[in-house]
């Protein structure tokens, strides 16, 4: 899909975030890996993730702190940034407990370094800035409100 603006991206990771909010008190791990290159809109899909779980905290990157947490009453967000983790053992415990509650959403940037740390059918969005500064965003393994699964 193809998305035009900061607001749209925006709207997309609220409709995300409903989506998740929806499926807390599983008993899977909420885990939702971002991949795009810096400055494709991560955090601010994160953002609109957030608005969709309910949480009014102001969302920032993660990029010099690892990882930021976030929480409402009922739910928790988890916001990763491995991209400057030289050593993913480093945040493998922190990662595992993170997982291991079914009342938080982990959202992991660059992820590739901790892929076997993650849970086999995690969604997967990829985020590619295009030329004319529109962005090519990719859903899988995680189906929308429309009940459409985004392949």
């Amino acid at each position: 899909m193809i998305i035009k603006t900061e607001e749209e991206l925006i709207s997309l990771g609220e409709q995300i975030g409903q989506n998740l909010l929806q499926q807390a008190g599983n008993s899977s791990p909420l885990v939702v890996e971002l991949v795009g290159d810096v400055g494709a809109g991560k955090t601010t899909l994160t953002k609109g993730i957030a608005k969709g779980l309910k949480i009014d905290s102001a969302i920032t990157s993660p990029s010099f702190t690892i990882s930021k947490r976030y929480k409402n009453n009922n739910i928790e967000l988890v916001h990763y940034d491995f991209y400057r983790l030289e050593d993913p053992g480093l945040m493998a415990e922190d990662l595992e407990d993170t997982m291991s509650s079914n009342h938080t959403v982990a959202v992991i940037e660059w992820g590739d370094s901790i892929e076997s740390l993650l849970p086999e059918n995690h969604p997967k969005i990829t985020i590619a800035l295009n030329d004319d500064e529109t962005r090519t965003v990719k859903i899988e393994k995680l189906a929308l409100n429309q009940g459409e699964p985004q392949a």
